[in-house]
């Protein structure tokens, strides 16, 4: 089964644009023989807080928005599934959620950011309280959100309960985000006997410059494939052949 991560520079708040290009990459998935393609933390608005906080109504999105539409149809006919991260609905406030799409286009399940960072908290950003999981190909996925990866009982709970592959769509920048990356994801492979995908931005991305290398490691903690550290584009990986 090939995997890909997708990186790119969001434009902010530009939902149109910043969902054209994620459709793009979909059927690019699908023209590689992908199965999967994962998208950064918040890629349908780009790393925007503030301006997501205060105007959730338009830059908020149920799984069947209109506006991802464009996402949605590009699975079905590729396909491929795909990890869509923005800003989501719940009672308690907006949160960081991953849509995850089958190759029909259809949901296959919702994931909350469990743990939210201090400004995500403080912009108002309410934690999710449940795993993420779905079956792609009778091979069981686990999710994360950028800094869920930190807490390394999410992914001993995904391997607990039988995922073979953990999903982080996030956001790490330069210089100390960076290094974290290195110590975080490959640890947590090696550890938990997963493969693991970081799909990251690359460039802006809100108040921060976003590192790329986007990823996917080994059970074993080796690199399968890796991004450059401004290029936009697919980290394909075949896993699990």
């Amino acid at each position: 089964m090939i995997i890909t991560a997708a990186q790119f520079t969001a434009r902010p708040c530009d939902v149109d644009a910043n969902v054209a290009r994620m459709a793009g990459f979909v059927t690019e998935a699908g023209e590689r023989g992908a199965a999967l393609v994962v998208f950064p933390e918040l890629a349908v608005t780009g790393y925007e807080l503030p301006q997501i906080a205060a105007d959730p109504d338009r830059l908020a999105f149920a799984p069947d928005d209109p506006r991802l539409a464009p996402v949605r149809q590009a699975c079905a006919a590729a396909g491929v599934a795909a990890v869509v991260n923005c800003a989501g609905r719940s009672a308690a406030g907006p949160t960081i959620t991953s849509y995850v799409y089958g190759p029909d286009g259809a949901l296959l399940t919702r994931y909350d950011k469990q743990h939210v960072t201090d400004s995500e908290r403080a912009a108002g950003f309410a934690p999710g309280t449940a795993d993420g999981r779905f079956t792609l190909g009778q091979v069981a996925f686990g999710l994360a959100i950028c800094f869920d990866a930190h807490f390394p009982e999410l992914a001993a709970r995904a391997a607990a309960d039988g995922c073979r592959v953990l999903l982080a769509s996030s956001l790490y920048s330069k210089g100390a985000g960076a290094e974290e990356r290195v110590a975080i994801f490959p640890a947590l492979a090696r550890d938990h006997g997963l493969h693991v995908l970081l799909a990251n931005h690359t460039g802006p991305a809100g108040p921060y410059d976003a590192c790329g290398l986007s990823a996917v490691w080994s059970p074993d903690g080796g690199v399968l494939a890796e991004a450059s550290a401004t290029a936009p584009g697919l980290v394909p990986a075949d896993v699990l052949s």
